[in-house]
């Protein structure tokens, strides 16, 4: 049998696919109590994992989509823990309104301190973000000692971040860390459960940089 003349490639456009997946998941869904600002990241979050558990864990403080759409049309930046959320972020709307993208964990100083400290960088990463960012956007999804940290500086008043995204994974502190996030007076998106990472964090800050661009 000769394969190059018996099969033909798929042919399906990027956008057509994506376009049935979202028919897919709305179909498959069904009945949810998220608002309509909510839904575009409920769905976004659900496309990146193919895990509707995950996406209906999802819970939104009552000001998460007005708090980061209008960051991001400020142009604030948006702090990552780690660099995997930093590459997974469409940066140029990020950087259409004057705002980038920033991740800290593996900047020598950090790690420096970090050593001397004796504790993670990622808790380091957050205090040296806080020196450098003002508001922001801080998306976590990889270390929960980052989110319990910045919830510490928030709660001492020293970090005001415009909207935490945090949805960590992991089996040690993640969904403890989620537990402390849901108790702070802050905009915040975040699940509840161990599950999370960074590909869901970075399909929540997509979906807002989209909803951002079509205020324009």
């Amino acid at each position: 049998m000769d394969f190059k003349t018996e099969f033909k490639p798929l042919t399906i456009q990027p956008q057509e696919i994506e376009n049935k997946s979202f028919q897919i998941i709305t179909e498959e869904l069904g009945a949810h109590s998220f608002s309509e600002e909510q839904y575009p990241v409920v769905q976004r979050v659900i496309h990146a994992s193919a895990d509707f558990e995950l996406g209906r864990s999802l819970v939104f403080h009552p000001k998460a989509i007005q708090a980061g759409t209008e960051a991001i049309r400020r142009g604030e930046n948006i702090v990552a823990d780690v660099q995997m959320v930093q590459v997974g972020i469409s940066k140029e709307r990020i950087r259409k309104y004057g705002g980038d993208v920033h991740v800290y964990i593996s900047d020598p100083d950090v790690m420096e301190e970090a050593k001397r400290l004796n504790t993670t960088r990622a808790i380091v990463s957050m205090r040296k973000a806080i020196e450098e960012t003002e508001g922001g956007i801080y998306a976590i999804g990889n270390a929960p000692t980052a989110l319990l940290e910045l919830i510490r500086l928030v709660k001492e008043g020293r970090a005001k971040p415009s909207l935490i995204i945090g949805m960590p994974v992991g089996f040690v502190s993640a969904a403890e860390s989620k537990d402390q996030l849901l108790k702070l007076d802050v905009p915040f998106i975040t699940n509840i459960g161990r599950k999370g990472g960074s590909t869901i964090v970075v399909a929540a800050v997509n979906a807002l940089s989209l909803m951002a661009d079509k205020q324009g």
